[in-house]
């Protein structure tokens, strides 16, 4: 799998905000999990400074936020604000891999069809956390094929929203399809540059494999979500 973006490049508050980025969007952290400055600062061997301005980013993209006191955290997404970035992603992912559709190979769909493989074997050994990682590579891996950086970036700013909520979520109940897979669906339709096939795919990916998140979010209280 791809891993982090090459941040070496960035300067330091914007490296830092690459790999906090990343684990949100490959769901590494947690609705509610809180990020302290001082501890992280220490722990990236840096001052206090580019751990705040990249936090800082980070609640202004949604991801976080700002308590009393300078108390950050992982945002908790309502229900309505997970439906809503569905009905958004509905409309955007599916663009996004039909632009990539052009620049797709062979080679391409083989690396697709290992980490397919790695989120499969995953789920099933209950390794979370892995399968999550090879569902955003899988995912992402098609998107940056469209060459429209702009259109990545407002895709992460919305996966950084998503990620830790799925994190939470998964071991409730993870994606489940009424027929094949619809990763699977995903690279056949790749394979056979078939463009309806293709957004259909991402579409039922989302409307399917989300439905058990769903459920569950329908299930409890609000004052009980994460």
């Amino acid at each position: 799998m791809q891993g982090p973006p090459d941040i070496q490049s960035k300067s330091l508050s914007a490296q830092i905000y690459a790999q906090l980025k990343y684990q949100l969007m490959a769901a590494r952290l947690q609705p509610g999990d809180r990020l302290k400055i001082r501890d992280m600062a220490q722990s990236l061997g840096t001052s206090e400074t580019p751990v705040r301005e990249a936090l800082l980013q980070l609640v202004r993209d949604g991801a976080l936020e700002m308590k009393p006191g300078y108390y950050i955290r992982v945002r908790r997404l309502t229900l309505r604000e997970y439906l809503e970035l569905r009905e958004i992603r509905l409309l955007l992912e599916p663009h996004a891999a039909l632009k990539a559709l052009p620049n797709v190979d062979d080679a391409f769909i083989a690396e697709l069809e290992q980490i397919h493989e790695t989120l499969i074997r995953a789920e099933l050994e209950k390794d979370y956390p892995t399968a999550l990682l090879a569902n955003y590579e899988f995912h992402f891996s098609v998107y940056r094929r469209s060459e429209m950086p702009q259109l990545i970036d407002i895709l992460e700013r919305l996966w950084v929203q998503i990620g830790p909520l799925l994190n939470f979520l998964y071991p409730f109940g993870h994606p489940s399809y009424d027929g094949p897979h619809q990763h699977l669906n995903v690279i056949a339709a790749l394979r056979n540059r078939d463009a309806d096939a293709l957004a259909d795919a991402f579409r039922d990916d989302l409307i399917e494999g989300g439905r058990s998140f769903l459920k569950y979010l329908e299930s409890i209280e609000p004052e009980k979500q994460p």
